[in-house]
Order: C-alpha cells, then sequence, then structure tokens
C-alpha cells in the first residue's frame, strides 16, 4: 500500500481547533471549508466557514478534524500548513503558503 502526503497539513493546533468546532456543530459530517477568494489587500484572501462536503472536494481528515478544500482553491493551497494561533489579542487559523509571493501583516491575504 502506498501512502501519500496530504495536499495541506494540519498542525496539532488546527486539528485540535477543528475537532473541537466540529463536535459543536448540528449538521451531519461537518468540516471545515478553507477557500481562496478574489480580494483582501495583497489580491486573494482565506476564508473559513463550517461547511458540509460538496461533489468534487478534497478532504483532509486527521484525528477528529475534517477539512475541505475545492479543486480551484487547492490550485493555491497546495503544499500549504494550517495552524491554529491563539494570543491574548485574539484566536485564528494561518496558513504557511509556499505558493504566495508576498502577504499582508495580518496573514489573511496573499498574492502568487
Amino acid at each position: 500500500m502506498r501512502v501519500t502526503e496530504p495536499p495541506i497539513k494540519l498542525s496539532d493546533n488546527a486539528v485540535k481547533r477543528i475537532a473541537h468546532l466540529m463536535s459543536k456543530d448540528q449538521h451531519p459530517n461537518p468540516a471545515l471549508r478553507v477557500q481562496v477568494k478574489g480580494g483582501g489587500c495583497s489580491g486573494f484572501q482565506y476564508s473559513f466557514a463550517v461547511d458540509q462536503v460538496a461533489a468534487g472536494d478534497e478532504i483532509i481528515e486527521r484525528d477528529g478534524a475534517r477539512v475541505v478544500v475545492d479543486a480551484m482553491s487547492l490550485m493555491y493551497l497546495a503544499g500549504s500548513q494550517i495552524d491554529f494561533i491563539e494570543k491574548m489579542i485574539g484566536s485564528q487559523f494561518s496558513i504557511g503558503n509556499p505558493n504566495a509571493t508576498s502577504s499582508c501583516s495580518c496573514g489573511s491575504s496573499f498574492a502568487v
């Protein structure tokens, strides 16, 4: 059997937070949808939402956490790592994206 790496990696902190969010959701088989949309100060921005799996989605699962990414967004996110960062001023998901050539200071938008 050949084991392949997922196209997007999840940090331990992201796995814990996603699993926690999914345990609170009332929908059957919820997932964290990660999308790339046009906009933001650098051209593209990341979007996170609890959603259901749709046809054509890439599904990444680990230890009770499920992330779904549509094919268009996956082109921009392949090789990325999703993390969850907690600070005194707030908590947020963060994406380490090797495809980004630049990003804004808040980390929510990027350029390729």
